[in-house]
């Protein structure tokens, strides 16, 4: 904490203990957060408000404390994503997806289970049910089988699928942006263990489901029947957004070597496929595309990061998560294995009950000052890993918790097949347990 941070937290209202204020506001939006009492975007802004008015934090402490490269990727893909899907090609893969298992609901399962943890890896996990599940639901209807296992594993994968790379999910993407780890890191350390989870996951689906997803020759050959070709709506978009898709995850790929954050190259790669989609086209036109596209941006997610990222500098500039990060080095005894273990563990069964998003905030800085005494950055790397598979992994717990389990949730309700909380946990807790046991087995092996 800097001489600036010093005075400006020596100015709490009614001369408060500013750690105090700060630790009651960041339960206060927890809170609000778990219960769903009131929008989290507005739980998070409004905390980060008081924690200015009280004095814990001051405005340019607050602007500092806003990871911009964290919201330019999150917006750059959040764009290329949306344009992308008018297109067509998002139904294009679900229609081919059923047809090349022959449309036997088995394989339409562990089919659309790979393209989602695929496009949860390349894309992001949300946007990814987004496109995938209303496809399933269609399909499911015309196979005349239940969609429930389908879009409870597709829940699960999105989540599975996303863990593999710096983008594919918003814990990792926080990780990413605050300790430097790049694209490449991201795959060759956590894909590995992502891949056979997937196919630990798989195993039990097939073999509890496999004598409920029972349809007709009648029904297969009407999905047989359908042309994913019909479902590409515009042939030129789709060329252009590739060809962008391309060129971003490449410049994921070489960030390193051209000396680029994420966020740049995500937000380059969206105006280059505005430019490429509009720039024939009327002025009116194009005013009418770029505001199409900038609505289908999850602006409530981009305005709960910036009070997020608030709230947690005020927990770290007085000192609290300094504290408990030293708790936590006393308990372990400053032992790598001990320490990545209880992180492992902790992140998994915290993120199945509450949202992932504000623990892993709060979780890096207090990772990164453990650094001095486990050996640097290179020392703790083992840390950002198994944060990483715990919080995104451990979202598959239960029906709260990850966004994507949110968003399939609301989609199956309003398509009048509810995925029941209990129902959901039943199914896949075990399976989450199971997965972390297999994370703190490859962790071990590989670098403890």
């Amino acid at each position: 904490m800097d001489a600036t941070e010093t005075i400006a937290t020596s100015h709490v209202v009614f001369g408060w203990n500013p750690a105090i204020v700060a630790c009651l506001l960041f339960v206060l939006v927890y809170v609000l957060i778990v219960t769903e009492k009131i929008n989290r975007a507005i739980a998070g802004l409004l905390g980060a408000g008081l924690m200015i008015f009280c004095g814990v934090v001051n405005q340019e402490m607050a602007i500092r404390s806003v990871d911009f490269n964290t919201l330019g990727l999150l917006l750059g893909m959040m764009l290329i994503v949306g344009i992308t899907g008018e297109s067509g090609a998002f139904q294009y893969v679900a229609i081919w997806s059923a047809k090349i298992v022959g449309a036997r609901p088995m394989g339409v399962l562990v089919m659309l289970c790979i393209v989602t943890a695929i496009l949860s890896a390349l894309l992001d996990n949300v946007t990814t049910v987004l496109l995938v599940v209303p496809m399933t639901l269609l399909i499911t209807e015309e196979l005349k089988v239940r969609p429930y296992p389908y879009l409870v594993y597709e829940v699960m994968f999105s989540n599975i699928g996303g863990t593999a790379t710096l983008i594919g999910d918003p814990p990792n993407i926080m990780i990413g942006s605050a300790v430097g780890p790049t694209f490449n890191q991201f795959v060759t350390n956590l894909a590995p263990v992502v891949v056979v989870i997937m196919i630990g996951t798989m195993i039990p689906a097939c073999l509890i489901w496999r004598k409920d997803l029972i349809t007709t020759e009648e029904a297969r050959q009407r999905v047989m029947k359908f042309n994913e070709i019909d479902a590409i709506k515009d042939w030129r978009l789709l060329k252009q957004s590739l060809s962008v898709l391309a060129i971003v995850l490449a410049g994921f790929v070489t960030a390193r070597l051209l000396h680029l954050e994420p966020a740049t190259i995500a937000m380059f790669g969206a105006a280059l496929l505005f430019f490429l989609h509009n720039y024939r086209r009327e002025a009116d036109e194009q005013t009418q595309n770029i505001h199409k596209a900038f609505n289908e941006v999850e602006r409530v997610t981009l305005m709960f990061f910036v009070g997020l990222f608030i709230l947690v500098h005020g927990l770290e500039s007085t000192g609290v998560i300094r504290a408990m990060a030293d708790k936590l080095l006393s308990a372990t005894g400053g032992e790598l294995h001990t320490t990545t273990l209880v992180i492992l563990w902790s992140s998994a069964v915290l993120s199945a009950f509450i949202d992932n998003i504000p623990f892993v905030a709060t979780m890096i800085p207090m990772i990164k000052s453990m650094a001095p005494t486990m050996g640097g950055e290179q020392g703790i790397m083992p840390l950002w890993w198994a944060l990483s598979l715990g919080a995104c992994l451990g979202g598959n717990g239960t029906l709260i918790g990850a966004s994507a389990n949110h968003v399939v949730a609301g989609i199956a309700e309003r398509a009048g097949q509810p995925i029941r909380f209990w129902a959901y946990f039943k199914s896949a807790f075990l399976l989450m347990l199971l997965s972390m046991v297999v994370c703190y087995l490859y962790l071990m092996a590989r670098y403890l």
